[in-house]
């Protein structure tokens, strides 16, 4: 059976992986995880730990900033913003705003909302505070726009430099994908949609691409929440990142780079379509 043949085998236990630097193929075992239990995967199922009282003041304060009701210039007291909670815990959320960009302290003059221009837009956080608020539309194009830069290079790069892990890591991510493609907007198909662009992203072999693999997966993340992705999946972008993964496996960077074009453009024009545009 070829490569691509195991690829749409979900039953497959094992996979033929082809090296870049020899022909010969060496076999690599992926067990895949059991297949859930009907509605289970629909979304997140572990709880997360409650979240601590300044954790909740970022959150608020955080996304009131971004989402402009705070404006840039604007003055906030911390006995305010702690409203209901301790003083420490305000002064907390204030350092973590601060490092966000979305703030500075002043003496005398206390805290002050920072402009658009100071944030740190590749955090995750604000991100997501932008994908929740009136400027989605922005955001989106702008990730896509980012998306399109590095993404393909990226695939291109992994072609030569991606290690066996990221290559076996890459297929099994796939597997999941295509596995799961009927339940496109559920927890595993995410999960494993952000394993396989946070590993391509590394497996580039450019310390700075792989720093934005939080990026990539706020994005992605972003996109599920929001119900911007349909709850099943574009059969031929599934395709094109078995194409990924397969012409990386196979060191082949000119093929890698083109089907990851085809990947972000498809995800651009998705969610355009899916938020009306």
């Amino acid at each position: 059976m070829s490569i691509l043949g195991l690829a749409g085998g979900i039953r497959a236990a094992d996979l033929f992986v082809v090296h870049k630097s020899t022909s010969e193929r060496v076999m690599q075992d992926i067990t895949l995880r059991p297949r859930p239990r009907p509605g289970h995967n629909r979304r997140m199922t572990q709880r997360p730990a409650p979240p601590s009282l300044h954790d909740v003041l970022v959150e608020r304060v955080g996304a009131a900033i971004v989402q402009g009701q705070h404006p840039a210039g604007s003055r906030l007291i911390t006995a305010e913003l702690a409203e209901g909670s301790s003083r420490g815990a305000g002064r907390e959320a204030v350092r973590v705003l601060q490092s966000l960009g979305l703030v500075r302290v002043r003496r005398k003059t206390g805290v002050e909302v920072q402009p658009p221009s100071e944030w740190n837009v590749h955090a995750p956080e604000v991100i997501r505070w932008r994908l929740a608020g009136p400027g989605r539309d922005a955001q989106l194009r702008e990730l896509s726009q980012l998306r399109g830069a590095i993404e393909p290079l990226a695939a291109r790069l992994a072609a030569d430099h991606a290690s066996e892990d990221h290559r076996r890591d890459l297929v099994a991510a796939v597997m999941d994908m295509a596995r799961t493609e009927h339940d496109a907007d559920g927890a595993v198909y995410l999960s494993a949609d952000v394993r396989f662009h946070r590993t391509l992203l590394a497996a580039s072999g450019n310390a700075m691409f792989a720093a934005l693999g939080s990026v990539v997966e706020a994005v992605l993340t972003g996109r599920t929440r929001h119900d911007l992705m349909p709850h099943d999946a574009n059969p031929l972008a599934v395709r094109w990142h078995q194409d990924v993964a397969f012409a990386i496996a196979g060191g082949r960077p000119g093929e890698a780079e083109a089907a990851m074009g085809l990947i972000v453009a498809e995800a651009d024009d998705a969610m355009r379509a899916a938020a009306g545009h």
